[in-house]
Protein backbone atom coordinates (compact mmCIF):
# COMPACT_ATOMS: atom_id res chain seq x y z
CA UNK A 1 0.00 0.00 0.00
CA UNK A 2 1.29 3.40 -1.12
CA UNK A 3 1.58 5.67 1.94
CA UNK A 4 1.83 9.30 2.41
CA UNK A 5 5.83 10.72 3.40
CA UNK A 6 7.41 14.31 4.18
CA UNK A 7 9.31 15.63 1.84
CA UNK A 8 11.72 18.98 2.46
CA UNK A 9 10.54 22.33 1.45
CA UNK A 10 12.24 23.73 -1.75
CA UNK A 11 13.30 26.92 0.18
CA UNK A 12 15.67 24.39 2.45
CA UNK A 13 13.45 25.40 5.91
CA UNK A 14 10.56 23.42 7.11
CA UNK A 15 9.06 19.83 5.76
CA UNK A 16 5.69 18.87 4.00
CA UNK A 17 3.24 16.33 4.08
CA UNK A 18 2.93 14.40 0.08
CA UNK A 19 -0.03 12.26 -0.50
CA UNK A 20 0.65 8.73 -2.01
CA UNK A 21 0.54 10.18 -4.81
CA UNK A 22 3.15 12.88 -3.87
CA UNK A 23 0.64 15.94 -4.13
CA UNK A 24 1.34 18.44 -0.72
CA UNK A 25 -1.42 17.66 1.86
CA UNK A 26 -1.95 18.58 5.11
CA UNK A 27 -1.43 15.91 7.95
CA UNK A 28 -5.18 16.30 9.33
CA UNK A 29 -6.25 15.57 5.76
CA UNK A 30 -4.29 12.67 5.47
CA UNK A 31 -6.30 10.92 8.59
CA UNK A 32 -8.62 10.11 6.18
CA UNK A 33 -6.94 8.12 3.85
CA UNK A 34 -7.72 4.74 4.07
CA UNK A 35 -4.98 2.30 6.48
CA UNK A 36 -4.46 6.11 7.74
CA UNK A 37 -1.92 5.48 10.89
CA UNK A 38 -2.52 8.20 12.99
CA UNK A 39 -0.46 7.61 15.88
CA UNK A 40 2.88 6.65 13.95
CA UNK A 41 2.20 9.75 11.05
CA UNK A 42 2.07 12.46 14.21
CA UNK A 43 5.41 10.71 15.51
CA UNK A 44 6.74 11.39 12.59
CA UNK A 45 5.69 14.97 12.70
CA UNK A 46 7.09 15.78 15.69
CA UNK A 47 10.29 14.56 14.47
CA UNK A 48 9.95 16.18 11.40
CA UNK A 49 9.36 19.83 13.26
CA UNK A 50 12.10 19.09 16.26
CA UNK A 51 14.78 18.40 13.41
CA UNK A 52 13.92 22.30 11.81
CA UNK A 53 13.56 23.85 15.89
CA UNK A 54 17.78 22.01 16.28
CA UNK A 55 18.50 23.53 12.85
CA UNK A 56 16.99 26.82 13.72
CA UNK A 57 19.30 26.78 16.88
CA UNK A 58 22.45 25.35 15.73
CA UNK A 59 22.26 28.28 13.11
CA UNK A 60 20.80 31.02 14.87
CA UNK A 61 21.79 30.17 18.66
CA UNK A 62 24.04 33.28 19.42
CA UNK A 63 21.44 35.41 17.95
CA UNK A 64 18.15 33.85 19.59
CA UNK A 65 19.92 33.73 23.20
CA UNK A 66 20.59 37.98 22.38
CA UNK A 67 24.14 37.70 21.92
CA UNK A 68 24.27 39.76 19.37
CA UNK A 69 21.63 41.19 16.56
CA UNK A 70 20.84 39.18 13.43
CA UNK A 71 22.71 40.02 10.47
CA UNK A 72 21.45 41.14 6.77
CA UNK A 73 22.26 38.23 5.47
CA UNK A 74 20.61 35.81 8.09
CA UNK A 75 17.17 37.60 8.03
CA UNK A 76 15.67 35.76 5.10
CA UNK A 77 16.42 32.75 6.87
CA UNK A 78 15.38 33.64 10.12
CA UNK A 79 11.79 34.49 8.69
CA UNK A 80 11.77 31.47 7.08
CA UNK A 81 12.77 29.31 9.97
CA UNK A 82 9.75 30.96 11.87
CA UNK A 83 7.22 30.22 9.10
CA UNK A 84 8.58 26.83 8.82
CA UNK A 85 7.86 26.63 12.29
CA UNK A 86 4.45 27.92 12.85
CA UNK A 87 3.51 25.69 9.78
CA UNK A 88 4.81 22.63 11.54
CA UNK A 89 2.65 24.03 15.02
CA UNK A 90 -0.63 24.44 13.29
CA UNK A 91 -0.25 21.49 11.21
CA UNK A 92 0.22 18.91 14.28
CA UNK A 93 -2.59 20.87 16.64
CA UNK A 94 -4.91 19.97 13.89
CA UNK A 95 -3.74 16.76 12.72
CA UNK A 96 -3.91 15.49 17.03
CA UNK A 97 -7.31 17.22 16.99
CA UNK A 98 -8.87 15.28 13.66
CA UNK A 99 -6.43 11.89 15.47
CA UNK A 100 -8.29 12.32 18.61
CA UNK A 101 -11.65 12.92 17.37
CA UNK A 102 -11.92 10.50 14.62
CA UNK A 103 -9.46 7.90 15.52
CA UNK A 104 -9.24 7.85 19.10
CA UNK A 105 -5.93 8.59 19.40
CA UNK A 106 -5.41 10.19 22.58
CA UNK A 107 -3.72 13.44 23.23
CA UNK A 108 0.27 13.04 24.83
CA UNK A 109 2.76 14.91 26.18
CA UNK A 110 5.32 14.52 23.57
CA UNK A 111 3.18 17.30 21.36
CA UNK A 112 3.04 19.88 24.27
CA UNK A 113 6.45 19.46 24.72
CA UNK A 114 7.46 19.89 20.83
CA UNK A 115 5.32 22.90 20.04
CA UNK A 116 6.56 24.42 23.50
CA UNK A 117 9.88 24.69 22.57
CA UNK A 118 8.46 25.63 19.10
CA UNK A 119 6.93 28.60 20.30
CA UNK A 120 9.77 29.51 22.36
CA UNK A 121 12.14 29.68 19.49
CA UNK A 122 9.91 31.53 17.05
CA UNK A 123 9.15 34.33 19.12
CA UNK A 124 13.18 34.42 19.45
CA UNK A 125 13.33 34.67 15.27
CA UNK A 126 10.63 37.16 14.97
CA UNK A 127 12.38 38.92 18.39
CA UNK A 128 15.59 38.99 16.20
CA UNK A 129 13.86 40.19 13.30
CA UNK A 130 11.91 43.14 15.22
CA UNK A 131 8.49 41.78 14.25
CA UNK A 132 7.53 39.60 17.63
CA UNK A 133 4.05 41.29 19.02
CA UNK A 134 4.81 43.61 22.51
CA UNK A 135 3.56 42.30 25.82
CA UNK A 136 0.99 43.48 27.68
CA UNK A 137 1.62 46.42 29.36
CA UNK A 138 4.88 46.95 27.60
CA UNK A 139 5.63 50.66 28.09
CA UNK A 140 3.51 51.57 30.91
CA UNK A 141 5.70 50.17 33.78
CA UNK A 142 7.82 51.26 36.16
CA UNK A 143 11.67 49.95 35.91
CA UNK A 144 13.23 47.85 38.94
CA UNK A 145 15.94 48.72 40.98
CA UNK A 146 18.53 47.06 41.46
CA UNK A 147 18.46 45.05 44.55
CA UNK A 148 15.55 43.38 46.54
CA UNK A 149 12.00 44.38 45.95
CA UNK A 150 9.06 44.10 48.41
CA UNK A 151 5.36 44.11 47.50
CA UNK A 152 2.25 41.73 46.53
CA UNK A 153 2.76 39.74 42.86
CA UNK A 154 -0.19 39.42 40.82
CA UNK A 155 -1.85 38.33 37.72
CA UNK A 156 -3.11 41.62 36.05
CA UNK A 157 -5.65 42.23 33.12
CA UNK A 158 -5.29 44.84 30.26
CA UNK A 159 -9.07 45.07 30.41
CA UNK A 160 -10.78 42.19 32.13
CA UNK A 161 -13.60 43.09 29.43
CA UNK A 162 -11.78 42.13 27.05
CA UNK A 163 -9.21 39.43 27.47
CA UNK A 164 -7.72 38.93 23.95
CA UNK A 165 -5.59 41.92 25.16
CA UNK A 166 -3.91 39.87 27.67
CA UNK A 167 -2.15 39.98 30.70
CA UNK A 168 1.00 39.25 33.00
CA UNK A 169 2.19 38.73 36.37
CA UNK A 170 3.40 41.99 37.97
CA UNK A 171 4.70 42.79 41.38
CA UNK A 172 2.67 46.25 43.11
CA UNK A 173 5.12 47.61 45.52
CA UNK A 174 4.29 49.04 48.98
CA UNK A 175 4.58 52.61 47.10
CA UNK A 176 2.45 51.90 44.42
CA UNK A 177 5.22 51.46 41.62
CA UNK A 178 3.87 48.54 39.61
CA UNK A 179 7.23 46.35 38.39
CA UNK A 180 6.98 43.56 35.50
CA UNK A 181 7.56 39.76 36.96
CA UNK A 182 7.75 36.47 35.25
CA UNK A 183 6.33 33.24 36.03
CA UNK A 184 9.93 31.77 36.14
CA UNK A 185 10.41 34.60 38.62
CA UNK A 186 7.93 33.57 40.93
CA UNK A 187 8.43 30.07 40.85
CA UNK A 188 12.29 29.90 41.54
CA UNK A 189 12.94 33.40 43.26
CA UNK A 190 10.04 34.78 45.00
CA UNK A 191 9.17 34.07 48.56
CA UNK A 192 5.68 33.59 49.92
CA UNK A 193 4.64 32.52 46.60
CA UNK A 194 1.73 30.23 46.66
CA UNK A 195 3.33 27.85 43.77
CA UNK A 196 0.22 25.31 42.63
CA UNK A 197 -2.20 28.59 42.80
CA UNK A 198 0.43 30.50 40.87
CA UNK A 199 0.15 27.95 38.46
CA UNK A 200 -3.34 27.14 38.19
CA UNK A 201 -3.92 31.05 37.77
CA UNK A 202 -1.63 31.41 34.71
CA UNK A 203 -3.44 28.00 33.36
CA UNK A 204 -7.00 29.67 33.19
CA UNK A 205 -5.32 32.75 32.31
CA UNK A 206 -3.43 31.34 29.10
CA UNK A 207 -6.98 29.15 28.54
CA UNK A 208 -8.92 32.31 28.80
CA UNK A 209 -6.45 34.54 26.22
CA UNK A 210 -6.47 31.62 23.41
CA UNK A 211 -9.82 31.64 23.47
CA UNK A 212 -10.49 34.97 22.95
CA UNK A 213 -7.72 35.91 20.53
CA UNK A 214 -8.95 33.24 18.12
CA UNK A 215 -12.71 34.71 18.10
CA UNK A 216 -13.03 37.08 14.61
CA UNK A 217 -13.51 40.68 16.47
CA UNK A 218 -10.09 40.67 17.99
CA UNK A 219 -7.69 42.99 17.50
CA UNK A 220 -4.89 40.87 16.11
CA UNK A 221 -1.89 43.11 16.63
CA UNK A 222 -2.69 43.31 20.43
CA UNK A 223 -3.66 39.46 20.32
CA UNK A 224 -1.16 38.25 19.32
CA UNK A 225 1.37 39.91 21.97
CA UNK A 226 -1.19 38.89 24.77
CA UNK A 227 -1.37 35.02 23.91
CA UNK A 228 2.47 34.99 22.79
CA UNK A 229 3.40 36.42 26.30
CA UNK A 230 1.35 34.48 28.57
CA UNK A 231 2.58 31.29 26.39
CA UNK A 232 6.24 32.31 26.15
CA UNK A 233 6.62 32.93 30.02
CA UNK A 234 4.59 29.49 30.60
CA UNK A 235 7.41 27.65 28.78
CA UNK A 236 10.53 29.69 29.85
CA UNK A 237 9.25 28.52 33.12
CA UNK A 238 9.65 25.18 32.50
CA UNK A 239 12.20 24.53 30.49
CA UNK A 240 14.46 21.47 31.40
CA UNK A 241 17.24 24.29 32.34
CA UNK A 242 18.64 28.07 32.06
CA UNK A 243 20.56 27.35 29.65
CA UNK A 244 18.02 25.22 27.70
CA UNK A 245 15.62 25.46 25.06
CA UNK A 246 13.71 22.06 25.71
CA UNK A 247 10.03 22.28 27.44
CA UNK A 248 8.87 19.85 30.09
CA UNK A 249 5.49 19.14 31.37
CA UNK A 250 6.54 18.97 34.58
CA UNK A 251 3.05 17.96 35.83
CA UNK A 252 3.07 15.19 33.83
CA UNK A 253 -0.59 16.00 32.95
CA UNK A 254 -1.67 15.97 29.41
CA UNK A 255 -4.08 18.50 30.28
CA UNK A 256 -1.12 20.89 30.18
CA UNK A 257 0.65 19.68 27.31
CA UNK A 258 -2.98 20.12 25.44
CA UNK A 259 -2.97 23.81 26.76
CA UNK A 260 0.13 24.60 25.10
CA UNK A 261 -1.02 23.38 21.80
CA UNK A 262 -4.27 25.13 21.53
CA UNK A 263 -1.96 28.17 22.51
CA UNK A 264 0.79 27.81 20.17
CA UNK A 265 -1.69 27.24 17.38
CA UNK A 266 -3.43 30.16 18.01
CA UNK A 267 -0.73 32.08 18.41
CA UNK A 268 -0.12 31.07 14.76
CA UNK A 269 -3.36 31.92 13.28
CA UNK A 270 -3.74 34.87 15.05
CA UNK A 271 -0.84 36.57 13.34
CA UNK A 272 -1.93 35.10 10.29
CA UNK A 273 -4.24 37.53 10.41
CA UNK A 274 -1.53 40.57 9.56
CA UNK A 275 1.81 39.36 9.11
CA UNK A 276 2.34 38.96 5.28
CA UNK A 277 5.29 35.95 6.07
CA UNK A 278 2.40 33.73 7.07
CA UNK A 279 -0.23 34.79 5.43
CA UNK A 280 -1.06 31.76 2.52
CA UNK A 281 0.77 29.22 4.93
CA UNK A 282 -1.31 28.25 7.74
Amino acid sequence: MAIPRIHATDDAWGFTWLTPGGEPARLADLMALPGAEPDRWLATHQEALDDVLIEAAGRFGEVLGGGRPARPDERDDLQAAYVAIDRGVVELADAAAVADAEHGVPRDLRSGQILGTAHLVGVRCRFALGVAGAAPFDGTLDVPAPGMVGGHAGLHWVDPARPALGGRWLVVTDDGRRLPATLSMLLHDSSGVDKEATLREHREALATVTDAVVEAGAEPFAAAGAVDWLLFDWVMAHRESEDAGAVEIRSGKVDDATMIVRAAAGSVRVRARVDPALMGHV
